[in-house]
């Protein structure tokens, strides 16, 4: 291990990589939706996104709390300096995330339109989501590879290759998305269905580039064996050990999200669609502090790997100033620029559609800086396998969240502001239970033995 002084150095030099493939993953939406805002029926096509978004992000679960195993394991086998171990990490992670996709294909196929119901989405809207829906749930399985691969590569200290190929990715899918979204280049006008097939093509690419990369020995001790293998049943059971709780964490924080739509969807469509955008920029907003929490959990896991508890503490430390650092600047962004970034979505300003993006949009500026410190401390429970602990203080601060927002925005008559300020407050209670978290130590000794 390199000495502690290094630490904020080091966490910094794998974090950016992490944040310039994380706003691309973002920016591969954003698209999406700066795009379909010029189509002939944008409302419904930017309100059908909205819904969608959500749908896609409810699926996702199983597939978070596999790559936050795979992180923890093989960032610890790096660690211990155990090629094998992580090769063989490698290999039944690609196996699990292909039958895990499968399964969301399978299901998100046939309830997608109830869900959509469900959140209370109109007739119309329900079509529209379903056109974009359906080609992503489909080939689910190129998303879910880039997503495995990308944190594999980081537990291992290699960022900037997943960083390389999703810069590429994502060109070709503004070219696509430019081509299939409003029939330029020669290329049907298919709308919203457009965009989610360009996204899907980017995705495929991108993930055959990482496996022909990892496969051609791109990263030093790192291989690919292509050839099915038996299921290895005592690593699965690990592996879910440590992602249920992550994974549970994703379904309630979703329900969070998902409670959020639907009380704008009795309030306003217009504040769902506002939801949609703002969803883009809230993505983009947490990207930074999300990809040094990332980073985190992968140096926390490397140095609990080697049996170095206090170097893990130094990089928690170090990550709690950086993220603070970073959602600062963020929420500066957020205050003072809301209106010009709505602008980029082709929203008229002083629409009914405009201000509330932008009301949106400083909510969660103001709750920025208490986010990093929060997401910092997620990295560490989760670098650590301390997904319980995670899933804890989630739970916690969601069921805060939800009744706040009901009651800020029915019974106060606050309606969408009130509905949407619960949420940054909500992160307060989960910040104070993380630092309780940090401070008890538990985390430290779990990571060590696991």
């Amino acid at each position: 291990m390199e000495p502690s002084r290094s630490i904020p150095r080091r966490l910094f030099s794998l974090s950016w990589p992490v944040i310039g493939l994380n706003v691309l993953n973002v920016l591969s939406l954003a698209v999406d939706t700066a795009m379909c805002g010029r189509l002939p029926n944008a409302p419904q096509a930017l309100e059908a996104l909205g819904f969608s978004t959500q749908v896609v992000f409810l699926l996702m679960v199983a597939m978070m709390g596999l790559t936050v195993g795979t992180v923890a394991f093989v960032s610890r086998a790096h660690g211990a300096d155990d090629e094998a171990r992580v090769n063989h990490l490698l290999h039944q992670s690609t196996q699990l995330t292909v039958l895990v996709a499968l399964g969301v294909a399978v299901v998100g196929n046939l309830f997608a339109d109830d869900i959509l119901r469900l959140l209370g989405a109109s007739e119309a809207v329900v079509g529209l989501g379903l056109d974009y829906l359906r080609p992503l749930l489909t080939f689910t399985v190129f998303y879910y590879l880039n997503l495995l691969y990308a944190a594999a590569l980081r537990s291992v200290g290699n960022t900037r290759l997943p960083f390389l190929v999703a810069l590429f990715a994502n060109g070709l899918n503004v070219v696509f998305n430019y081509g299939l979204i409003l029939g330029n280049l020669g290329l049907p006008a298919l709308g919203v269905q457009g965009a989610a097939l360009g996204t899907v093509a980017s995705q495929a690419i991108g993930a055959t580039l990482l496996i022909l990369a990892i496969r051609r020995g791109a990263v030093p001790g790192v291989g690919l064996p292509l050839r099915p293998r038996s299921v290895d049943g005592a690593l699965a059971k690990e592996l879910f050990r440590v992602g249920w709780p992550a994974a549970l964490d994703m379904v309630i924080l979703n329900a969070g999200f998902l409670s959020i739509v639907g009380m704008l969807g009795r309030l306003d469509g217009t504040a769902v669609a506002a939801h949609g955008v703002g969803l883009r920029i809230q993505a983009l907003a947490f990207v930074p502090g999300l990809s040094v929490a990332q980073a985190t959990g992968a140096m926390v896991g490397n140095a609990l790997g080697a049996h170095d508890p206090g170097e893990a503490r130094q990089v928690v430390k170090a990550a709690v100033g950086l993220c603070t650092a970073i959602m600062t600047a963020v929420a500066i962004v957020l205050l003072a620029g809301a209106a010009p970034i709505v602008a980029i979505f082709d929203i008229p300003l002083d629409t009914p559609l405009a201000n509330l993006s932008i009301e949106w949009m400083r909510i969660l500026g103001a709750g920025m800086p208490i986010v990093g410190v929060h997401i910092a401390l997620i990295g560490m429970l989760r670098g650590a396998g301390a997904t319980g602990t995670s899933l804890r203080i989630n739970i916690v601060g969601t069921a805060l969240q939800v009744p706040l927002s009901w009651l800020l925005g029915f019974p106060l008559g606050l309606g969408p502001f009130g509905v949407w300020v619960a949420f940054p407050l909500s992160f307060v209670i989960k910040m104070l239970l993380g630092i309780a978290a940090y401070r008890k130590g538990d985390w430290v000794h779990l990571g060590e033995t696991a």
